[in-house]
């Protein structure tokens, strides 16, 4: 190992400041490897002549350096360059002035942000993550509020109403103040990235220089120069991306050099708050509160918070009373590396300990249906629907078909009936079917990475809409000519009309992305084919679209199909007409679907057949509800025994007696009676008992693999497979589900997939995980209070029933203003109003005036070199607070 330089040991230390005198420095150290990397003896001298944050002329340097001007200028000229050294002129007298500031917030920013300097020594970026950590971690929870030198500033619209607020507690103010603006990329996440410990979030000219900083960013090509106007773009670009506001405080009160636009899952600073949970030290003196009765738990502050002080609660009346427990802070304990929250970027909570609404929790999407609910009853239609497809971007589609989980566990149903919320989002949703109204999503950049899509059923769908709304450039590759997978394939008309789905894809053709039909990947091009035309990943969402048999006797005569080959056949219109007694096999919607379809081309008799009884049946209650109004016949409790045939045509089938079809613990477990049977004339026999994923050759020479399910391996969070480039989600990841699943799992694949193709981005850290549990209706008192009110239902068109059209009519504007009355609001944010330090972008999120900043403190920040005697004056304080509140702990244990 190479000697440590001496003169590089003494700049750091120097450079360190506080942190520079209480630490050791040897190689390991990040202050002496970062230096170490780029600096020569020669310009260590040159910055320890200037001198720690002492703006310095050339000519003072000159005289105490005893170089040449030719050879100082070119020393200065690589301080500059490096980023050891700021530099801008003087407007007073013309003159330069170099600057030696602290390792952060100042030099490390400006060594990272060099972007050459950055690719040849990536170290650069490892040591201002881990001097950013080390050296902050004794110190986190000795700052006095808001006095760490960087420091929150709130979003402007968030204080605008507030009175007495100080100039420089306001971004225009500094806007005001300087003539001279430049923007760079962020210096945190361009870190992260040469770690590869990135978030997603896009470091790309987002942080904003300003005065003496934007001249030296713009002098040595780390910053674009832009205009005031510009500035505010990019203010209101980070605000609308989740991105709030940070300021460096060194040089006294309204002094600053620039604005970053931060994320709590990549920013150091931040870190005072997300990992050693002291935000007090970064906090502005404004804190939010939430309006529990305007709040609607729409999960967008809680989102966007980045410090997750937020959370999704309740807000009905509990009969159980949960004694208030005084908060663990570093204000009244002493703090200790057990306090601080190590695995911050991973365990993320969007619910608190208690619960939340069950339709958010219940909804395999996590929907805000509360929100949109509430929307719809203000009539404000189009942001109810800009709401729903922050998670769905298909809300017509699941406004007709889905399982509708959230009313099943929705609380007015413990009072009378539960909410209708799909016909609420059905109403909502019909907006898209007039293409001068529909939404379309901004996109949020423009990446230009080229993705391939396999599939285009919902999964696939979902995928490409989402990574379009980040500017990708997206292909679906569909194996047959028309698109939208089992939605098109194998859900009939009745059901999903086919000019509902096409508007909702009209507005992914709208987005950029492109559909190629009748391609079967695998077959007629290659994945690797792909790879060469410069796909850079792939979104395997070929759907389940075989159909299973039963390997019975006679299973191969004429007039025995598959449920999904004949739904399949049928959209397609090569289906021929099925006439005499049909026999259909199955219990669940497939089964269901069969049945009414065959109803519809004037059979003779349409009987289901299955083994479990009518309460049993996996298909939902309404659509046998439906089927039963077609006129198909429901035998329950017989499964098939074998298939009659005569000269290789089927002629009926014989069934045996399902005595049983669970076990206790509701494992699939049949118990036949082999001597109970009956003969079932059949013309046409439809087994829907199970559908099969059909991979062809789309993974030869792939590294991704096949369960015993003949499912693909995936993460179950990131929907990575064993081939890195390869991501997968659907029925060919999960077995047949409801659309709705797949449709969440499309989503949570582009944001895996985002990450991917982005240099140095985890696929884990700052992910939502989306882990929600519902409150515990047991708990809830005055339910029975509320008035009973009737549930409002579609209605029926005469004209279309028994035909291939969809007779469920929309709610009308009444009817929807009747049912949106009846949500009980269950749930609201909760805000721990310790974590939260006034940054405000809660209220930027917030659609229902919910959620507002308020003054909780008077701190105003001061200059780097007074910060000791703050700290200093601030320990005796906290010291007097520890022992008060120990005192007091002992006090009440023994009591």
């Amino acid at each position: 190992m190479d000697e440590l330089r001496p003169k590089i040991v003494k700049l750091a230390k120097m450079v360190g400041g506080i942190a520079g005198i209480m630490n050791k420095i040897d190689e390991t150290s990040p202050e002496y490897y970062s230096l170490n990397c780029v600096v020569t003896d020669d310009m260590a001298d040159i910055a320890m002549i200037i001198g720690l944050r002492k703006p310095r002329t050339f000519e003072y340097i000159a005289k105490h350096s005893g170089k040449s001007e030719e050879e100082l200028r070119t020393i200065l000229n690589q301080l500059a360059y490096t980023g050891v050294a700021k530099v801008w002129t003087d407007k007073e007298d013309n003159k330069d002035r170099y600057f030696v500031n602290i390792f952060a917030p100042g030099m490390l920013e400006m060594m990272v942000n060099n972007r050459e300097q950055l690719s040849q020594h990536p170290e650069i970026g490892k040591a201002f993550e881990e001097y950013t950590r080390l050296r902050l971690a004794p110190m986190a929870a000795k700052f006095p509020e808001g006095m760490a030198m960087m420091r929150v500033i709130p979003v402007e619209s968030a204080i605008k109403d507030i009175p007495d607020v100080k100039p420089w507690e306001r971004l225009s103010y500094y806007l005001d103040k300087y003539d001279t603006f430049s923007v760079s990329d962020c210096s945190c996440r361009q870190s992260r990235r040469v770690i590869e410990e990135g978030c997603g979030h896009m470091e790309h000219e987002i942080c904003i220089q300003m005065g003496e900083g934007a001249e030296y960013y713009i002098r040595t090509g780390r910053g674009r120069k832009i205009t005031k106007e510009e500035a505010k773009e990019i203010l209101k670009f980070a605000e609308d991306n989740g991105l709030m506001h940070e300021m460096p405080h060194t040089d006294g009160l309204g002094e600053s050099a620039a604005i970053c636009n931060c994320c709590g899952c990549s920013c150091f600073s931040l870190r005072l708050a997300t990992l050693f949970n002291t935000p007090d030290a970064i906090r502005s003196n404004f804190t939010a509160n939430v309006n529990k009765e305007n709040c609607v738990a729409c999960g967008q502050c809680v989102e966007h918070c980045p410090v997750n002080a937020l959370t999704l609660g309740q807000k009905l009346c509990s009969m159980t009373s949960n004694p208030e427990k005084k908060e663990r802070t570093s204000r009244n304990h002493i703090w200790r590396k057990d306090d601080w929250n190590l695995n911050y970027r991973e365990n993320r909570q969007d619910v608190s300990k208690d619960g939340t609404s069950p339709c958010k929790t219940t909804c395999p999407a996590h929907i805000s249906v509360q929100g949109y609910i509430k929307l719809a009853a203000q009539g404000r239609y189009l942001d109810a629907l800009e709401l729903i497809k922050k998670e769905n971007p298909f809300p017509a589609v699941c406004g007709r078909i889905c399982p509708h989980s959230c009313e099943n566990e929705c609380t007015r149903g413990d009072i009378d009936e539960p909410i209708a919320i799909d016909e609420i989002k059905k109403f909502i949703a019909d907006k898209e079917l007039d293409k001068t109204i529909r939404y379309i999503p901004p996109k949020r950049y423009n990446l230009g990475n080229k993705i391939a899509i396999i599939g285009s059923g919902p999964a696939g769908l979902s995928c490409a809409y989402y990574l379009a709304i980040d500017g990708y450039k997206v292909t679906v590759f569909e194996k047959h000519h028309k698109l939208g997978g089992m939605l098109t394939l194998g859900i009939p008309s009745f059901r999903l009309e086919k000019e509902v789905l096409n508007a909702e894809i009209d507005v992914l053709r709208e987005m950029g992305v492109t559909f190629k039909t009748g391609i079967e990947v695998g077959k007629d091009i290659t994945l690797e084919n792909l790879r060469k035309e410069g796909y850079e990943a792939f979104y395997l969402a070929i759907g389940a679209q075989g159909g299973r048999m039963l390997n019975l006797e006679g299973e191969d005569a004429k007039g025995v199909l598959s449920g999904v080959e004949y739904l399949r056949g049928v959209s397609l219109g090569i289906q021929e007409e099925l006439t005499g007694n049909i026999v259909v096999i199955g219990g669940g919607n497939v089964a269901i679907d069969v049945a009414r379809t065959a109803a519809r081309q004037n059979p003779k008799k349409v009987s289901l057949y299955c083994l479990e009884s009518l309460h049993e049946m996996p298909a939902l209650p309404e659509e046998i509800s439906e089927a039963k109004q077609d006129n198909v016949i429901f035998k329950n409790g017989w499964g098939p025994k074998r298939i009659l045939t005569k000269d290789g045509k089927v002629t009926g089938v014989e069934f045996k007696k399902c005595n049983r079809v669970f076990d206790k613990e509701h494992r699939f477990a049949p118990i036949y009676n082999e001597d109970d049977t009956i003969i079932v004339k059949a013309d046409a026999v439809l087994l829907s008992i199970g559908q099969s994923i059909e991979w062809g050759n789309l993974l030869t020479g792939s590294k991704a693999e096949l369960s015993v399910n003949n499912t693909l391996t995936a993460d179950s969070l990131t929907w990575q497979t064993m081939e890195p480039d390869i991501f997968a989600g659907g029925d060919c990841c999960t077995g047949p589900k409801f659309a709705i699943h797949a449709i969440a799992a499309g989503k949570e694949a582009a944001i895996s997939i985002h990450r991917y193709v982005q240099p140095g981005q985890s696929l884990v850290y700052g992910r939502d995980r989306k882990e929600y549990h519902s409150f515990d209706k047991n708990t809830i008192s005055g339910l029975y209070d509320f008035n009973k009110a009737p549930r409002q239902r579609p209605r029926h068109s005469p004209e279309k029933k028994g035909s291939f059209l969809d007779d469920r009519l929309t709610f009308t504007e009444e009817q929807l203003q009747e049912e949106t009355k009846r949500c009980l609001s269950c749930g609201a944010v909760e805000i721990n109003s310790y974590m939260c330090f006034g940054c405000g972008m809660c209220t930027t999120k917030c659609k229902f005036d919910a959620i507002h900043l308020t003054r909780n403190y008077n701190s105003v920040p001061d200059t780097y070199e007074k910060l000791p005697v703050k700290i200093a004056a601030n320990a005796i304080v906290r010291t007097g607070k520890i022992a008060a509140s120990s005192i007091k702990e002992g006090l009440s244990r023994r009591g």
